[in-house]
């Protein structure tokens, strides 16, 4: 997947999608281009076996998260069985000021929160072609019972209630067309003006 670079910084995308929309196989596709970063959460929870720092989460103390707060470092942040989670704005933008565009893998809550504290990152919802072909994919994993998977359903389209709040919609029927959409949207964002007033203003000194 070879894109030129439109944009010198990177771009936020934030991706969300309930539970057995593909979104792993989604961004394991996407994540093949180098150009593209998937952002490392930090929690205050132990490292289990074989989770590594820096490459699953950031592992950090429960007095630095609520510094890092403090001082504003958190994009968006929660707290889960007594241990908090969150973006670290530092860890993001070091790779954005690098060039390369950084996806934040989180649920809508989360989004709604970047959307406030970032307001240009560019949000993309993942749905599944219908909730009975959603069902269909949870029966065919195997590993829930039904009563299980009839609530990841509802909660699914609680979830997808929200989508309208995103700024861009990609149904997961074929993974291969999933990706191009993925990819079409952020070329698009690149192509836009607003992301493109140096090019202009380069053009013109050139004359």
């Amino acid at each position: 997947m070879i894109r030129q670079n439109v944009c010198k910084k990177g771009m936020l995308i934030v991706v969300s999608a309930p539970s057995g929309c593909g979104k792993g196989t989604l961004l394991a596709q996407v994540l093949k281009d180098d150009n593209f970063y998937c952002s490392v959460s930090a929690t205050t929870r132990s490292p289990r076996e074989g989770e590594k720092d820096g490459v699953n989460y950031w592992f950090i103390s429960p007095e630095e998260f609520r510094r890092r707060i403090d001082e504003g470092d958190m994009l968006e942040y929660a707290e889960y069985c007594g241990n908090y989670y969150g973006t670290m704005r530092s860890q993001v933008y070091k790779r954005l000021n690098e060039g390369r565009d950084v996806i934040l893998e989180i649920e809508v809550q989360g989004a709604m929160n970047i959307r406030r504290s970032c307001p240009e990152a560019v949000l993309v919802f993942l749905l599944p072609p219908s909730l009975a072909t959603l069902r269909h994919r949870l029966e065919k994993r195997g590993t829930e019972d039904e009563e299980t998977i009839s609530r990841r359903v509802g909660e699914a389209a609680r979830e997808i209630s929200q989508a309208e709040k995103y700024d861009y919609i990609i149904v997961n029927d074929a993974i291969e067309d999933a990706v191009s959409d993925f990819l079409t949207v952020v070329r698009a964002e690149k192509l836009k003006t607003v992301n493109n007033n140096e090019k202009i203003n380069e053009v013109l000194e050139n004359a």
